[in-house]
């Protein structure tokens, strides 16, 4: 007995050692913030094969994320942004100072279990309202046009357009929405105020030639690629149409992350037989009531209206559109539905800009210098981005 106690603690300090051997050292993630702004529910992207590396996980849904020095976790989520079912990234949020600097801990465990109000970010493609996509987050909400739309008798709509749904609340809402089906009513959280029609509302595109604007019709088909709790993303493919002479197709992909007002949109076109340069608008709606600012020199657009859509005033609403490459702008283009930043599209057919809303009802911005100070920030940040660091101490 004596002889078989010894030699199960032998074997038992063998596996220790081996598995002390094989345990990850422990890794670290520095985030460094280069400006003198502050910076509210930034999402911080960490490489999927970096992790792989670092902690040996094979599933990054595993690794947990805390702030150093604290017990708390933050919440993550893992993302396949190819949709080939595995994840290439963990993204997690922070709030940070100016210039300040962060460091948090990295340890793997168990895959978190969710529940419905850990969800920030949420969309779907709504097939029973003549195929609609609908997306949102904590501060704003969405919709984009399908193919069903186009031919609905009770009222037929072809349009390429974003739509504007304006929220009181930062819980989620297109679900219990579309079930009443009473959004253009405003019940305490909100509603469906903003008509869109065939502009390009709220960042909504098109390509500009000869002086005119040739948007696309609704999308065909939908493919969801992120849906919470802190980001939602997917893309919106539409079918080729004519832009004076040019035929081209368009796959638009989306990506909102929770707390911001901004969604993030990247047009990958496909021209056929290689036509030379083309020119990309990413339009908002013109309003009688609509007020502008334009910097080319910034890549931003930013309108200020009041909303009497329904013969009832529902507030003041800003949008704006802000380019990620400010050199490819080409300026201001105006038809009798839209103003249009336009932009040249690359050989590589990729055009990715930024559009969102702010509407003085949800609580956040009470007037035009609110909206201002906003879109003014949001650029700053997107050109300066986090600096972020991983590895072992």
């Amino acid at each position: 007995m004596i002889r078989c106690a010894r030699l199960l603690l032998l074997l038992g300090a063998g596996c220790l050692t081996a598995y002390a051997a094989e345990a990850p050292a422990p890794v670290s993630v520095t985030v460094r913030n280069p400006i003198a702004l502050a910076r509210s529910s930034e999402s911080v992207v960490l490489p999927a094969a970096d992790l792989q590396r670092l902690l040996g996980v094979s599933d990054v849904r595993r690794v947990h994320v805390r702030p150093e020095g604290s017990a708390q976790e933050l919440l993550t989520q893992a993302v396949d942004t190819k949709g080939d079912g595995k994840f290439d990234e963990l993204i997690f949020q922070v709030d940070i100072g100016p210039n300040e600097t962060r460091k948090l801990q990295l340890t793997v465990g168990e895959r978190p279990v969710l529940h419905p109000e850990d969800f920030k970010a949420y969309g779907r493609f709504v097939q029973e309202r003549q195929e609609d996509f609908a997306w949102e987050n904590d501060r704003i909400a969405h919709r984009a046009y399908g193919k069903a739309l186009e031919s609905w008798p009770q009222e037929p709509l072809v349009s390429s357009s974003i739509d504007v749904w304006t929220k009181r609340v930062r819980g989620l809402v297109v679900n219990n929405w579309y079930m009443v089906g009473d959004y253009h009513h405003d019940h305490g959280e909100g509603g469906d105020f903003y008509q869109a029609g065939s502009s390009r509302g709220c960042g909504g595109t098109g390509l500009w030639a000869g002086g005119k604007l040739y948007p696309s019709a609704n999308f065909r088909k939908s493919r969801t690629l992120a849906n919470g709790p802190i980001r939602v993303m997917f893309e919106l493919t539409y079918d080729t149409w004519d832009a004076a002479g040019v035929r081209v197709s368009e796959v638009k992909r989306i990506t909102l992350d929770a707390g911001q007002n901004m969604d993030r949109f990247e047009s990958q076109y496909q021209v056929e037989g290689g036509a030379g340069e083309v020119i990309h608008a990413s339009g908002i709606r013109k309003k009688p009531t609509s007020v502008t600012s334009f910097s080319r020199e910034r890549g931003l657009l930013r309108t200020w209206e009041t909303m009497k859509d329904y013969k009832e005033e529902m507030g003041q609403l800003g949008i704006a559109v802000i380019a990620v490459d400010p050199a490819s702008v080409t300026g201001l283009k105006e038809d009798a539905a839209n103003y249009l930043l336009t932009m040249k599209v690359p050989t590589s057919g990729r055009v990715a800009y930024y559009a969102g809303f702010g509407w003085t009802r949800s609580g956040d911005f009470k007037t035009v210098e609110d909206w201002d100070r906003y879109v003014n920030e949001f650029e700053q940040r997107l050109r300066a981005p986090l600096q972020i660091t991983i590895g072992t101490k």
